[in-house]
């Protein structure tokens, strides 16, 4: 009883510190992640991929609103709805997509949203460069369709998938377009994964779980005892 009781306090233990660090991990990144885009970022030319999450960029060139994706499978605020990825050409006519946006889902599966725009002035937009969203465990991936009418209706795709139907090469990145630029719908980013907060829960969890051991330990002791 004794040596399982060691081993199961150094594992809640150990379990609440990883918790703990991880969730100062996550709340420098959130920070970071929460500062707005600087307008005084020098101009990209190209997008690697060999860049941090959530970097922020600022790149000048044009969309092409002929050619877009419907991320399927996307909520905000609790409402079913699509992220809107739009490819944009930067002057050295390297593709990236930018997601422009939460946008509602219109009640019907077969009636997509409206998000056409003609706008294919040379631009200068910023944003944070991210990765594209991976399937939950219970969510479903469904490729964009090869053939048919654009926009493509797509539900956590790869990288390859898109290029594929877009027949274009794609950084690998991902950009969130900023708040502030236009063309855009709802966007309020905000980094994957559990919150802070609740790295921080788990970890107290884990330590009261280790008071409780050593509460109940030492009680059924002190009864053999007397």
């Amino acid at each position: 009883m004794t040596l399982l009781t060691i081993v199961l306090l150094f594992a809640f233990v150990a379990l609440g510190r990883w918790q703990w660090h991880r969730g100062i991990g996550k709340q420098a990144a959130w920070e970071e992640y929460e500062r707005p885009v600087p307008a005084d970022l020098p101009v990209r030319r190209a997008i690697a991929g060999s860049e941090a999450s959530f970097e922020p960029v600022l790149i000048d060139g044009h969309y092409e609103p002929e050619h877009q994706f419907l991320l399927d499978n996307v909520s905000h605020a609790g409402q079913p709805g699509y992220e809107v990825l739009t490819p944009f050409v930067l002057e050295d006519g390297q593709r990236i997509l930018v997601n422009r946006g939460w946008v509602a889902f219109t009640g019907y599966r077969d009636r997509l949203p409206e998000i056409s725009f003609s706008n294919r002035a040379t631009l200068r937009i910023s944003g944070r460069l991210a990765d594209l969203p991976a399937a939950g465990l219970a969510s479903g991936r469904a490729p964009p369709p090869a053939d048919g009418a654009w926009p493509k209706l797509t539900s956590f795709p790869t990288h390859a998938e898109l290029e594929a139907v877009l027949r274009e090469r794609l950084a690998p990145r991902v950009l969130l377009l900023a708040a502030r630029e236009p063309n855009g719908y709802v966007r309020e980013w905000t980094p994957p994964g559990l919150p802070p907060e609740r790295h921080f829960s788990y970890a107290i969890q884990w330590w009261g779980f280790a008071v409780v051991l050593l509460v109940l330990y030492f009680g059924l002791n002190f009864r053999k005892v007397q």
